[in-house]
């Protein structure tokens, strides 16, 4: 029986060692000159960075971090307490599986590896550029001390070029033997655009260059190869391409994010990041105007089924949302309203004759409002005269109107329309997403919404903006 047993231990140790051998991970890293007792691996992920593992040392005074699932591939780091001190290690699927040792006082610069050609190149290709950086350091230095030699700065600048070429020629030629390589992809991803030769002023060439950026500025990044959502590069490509080479116009952005999701669709995870990172980015917007953005990703992609992993009350919230918000966007026609003046005969927000409609919801408790109506009532004073009235809307229930109307007496605010809905008939709260107060909407004659959701101290540049672009258009025509 005991014979058995052993057999049977025997062969479970066996096929747990196939097991390892086959799957999941093992990276052992010994650090000379440590003396703390564990180590954090880490790694990117979008604009983030996470732990996966913390691990103690063991008593070979190794670090070992390993796990019978195989970690996903991407960029990591080993960091050393306390103080946080890192190197950093490219993981792929193919080898998860080996050692490195290095030294406590500069860890990033003592980095050996065995075991994983991934890390050697990758390592090979920055003790190269270690090897560059401290030349052209001190041809800069150079450079700076030559200031206003002409010849001098000439020759320094000659010099720094030659590296320049030397290191694009390195990377060159290790994209090209390895172009399947992590450590290409990462390469690839920072190479900068060779821009042709494009002829014209120099406005017409700046706009062909801008153009041309970004219609090739994902040349040479894959936005679906999974390894690079776990890298910080990925994501500050797309954070550049969207928030600085774009126009910053809602039907612009739009465009571009669409762009990039089609470009991420390939890889599933990719995918739902970006998906989700544009949707809360744009929920969360304090632009005027950019919730046309979540709108659009709403109806194009969740209302469409494009984002299963939604759970079905989460995904309600969501479309109830954008339903909300649409009839708000800038240039639509704002959605009438009709309410009660003080003597309880009604009023309607289209029949209000004015070439500017300031919709003001407002409480007289609300500690922003009381800060807010004072400018409200400067900013009127001042443009009374150029076509601007103000609808206002107390936002109270019928058994504390009373006190609306003793505001605007005490603050000799009469000169407005003033309104109320004492039992929500219009249920403006919901029409016009007031979940708190103040809110103001800025209207043409024809109700178009202008502008919306600002802050008092901005209508006057605002409003003379528009005179000026009205003034304008008249003198065209």
């Amino acid at each position: 029986m005991k014979k058995h047993f052993i057999l049977l231990t025997f062969l479970l140790l066996l096929m747990a060692g196939q097991l390892l051998a086959n799957g999941g991970y093992e990276i052992k890293v010994k650090i000379e000159g440590y003396e703390g007792k564990e180590l954090l691996l880490a790694y990117h992920y979008g604009e983030s960075q996470y732990v996966k593992d913390t691990v103690p040392v063991n008593d070979a005074d190794y670090f070992v971090f390993s796990g019978e699932e195989a970690l996903e591939p991407g960029f990591y780091m080993v960091v050393i307490p306390p103080k946080n001190d890192f190197f950093q290690l490219l993981i792929d699927d193919q080898n998860q599986r080996f050692s490195v040792t290095t030294k406590a006082d500069n860890p990033a610069q003592y980095v050996k590896i065995e075991g994983s050609p991934e890390n050697e190149l990758f390592y090979e290709y920055l003790a190269y550029l270690a090897e560059k950086r401290p030349v052209v350091e001190s041809l800069q230095a150079e450079m700076k001390a030559a200031e206003g030699d002409a010849g001098k700065t000439a020759e320094v600048q000659a010099r720094i070029d030659v590296i320049n070429e030397e290191v694009t020629a390195y990377q060159d030629n290790l994209t090209a033997q390895h172009p399947k390589s992590f450590t290409a992809a990462i390469i690839l991803s920072g190479k900068q655009l060779e821009m042709p030769e494009f002829k014209g002023s120099d406005e017409e060439l700046q706009m062909k260059q801008w153009e041309y950026t970004k219609a090739h500025y994902f040349d040479n990044l894959d936005i679906s190869d999974p390894r690079m959502l776990r890298t910080p590069f990925l994501f500050q490509r797309i954070d550049y391409f969207v928030n600085k080479l774009q126009v910053q116009h809602p039907d612009t952005l739009s465009k571009a994010i669409d762009y990039i999701l089609k470009k991420a669709e390939p890889s599933e995870e990719t995918f739902k990041y970006y998906l989700i990172h544009f949707l809360n980015a744009y929920a969360r917007s304090k632009i005027v105007g950019m919730d046309a953005v979540y709108v659009h990703l709403v109806d194009k992609y969740y209302a469409q089924g494009k984002a299963p992993w939604t759970e079905e009350d989460q995904l309600k919230k969501i479309l109830d949302n954008a339903n909300t918000l649409r009839p708000l966007l800038i240039g639509k026609t704002a959605p009438n309203l009709k309410l009660y003046k003080k003597d309880g005969s009604p009023v309607e927000l289209h029949d209000v004759d004015a070439k500017y409609t300031i919709l003001y919801f407002w409480r007289y408790d609300c500690g922003h409002c009381k800060k807010s109506t004072p400018k409200m009532k400067e900013f009127y004073d001042a443009y009374k005269d150029k076509g601007v009235k103000i609808m206002a809307v107390c936002v109270k229930p019928f058994n504390e109107i009373a006190g609306c109307w003793e505001y605007i007496e005490d603050n000799e605010i009469q000169d407005w329309l003033h309104t109320t809905d004492p039992y929500s008939r219009s249920r403006y709260a919901q029409i016009y997403d007031v979940r708190s107060t103040p809110q103001i909407y800025v209207l043409d004659q024809n109700k178009e919404i202008l502008s919306k959701k600002i802050d008092a101290d901005q209508l006057p540049e605002l409003m003379d903006h528009l005179i000026e672009m009205d003034k304008k258009a008249a003198e065209q025509h």
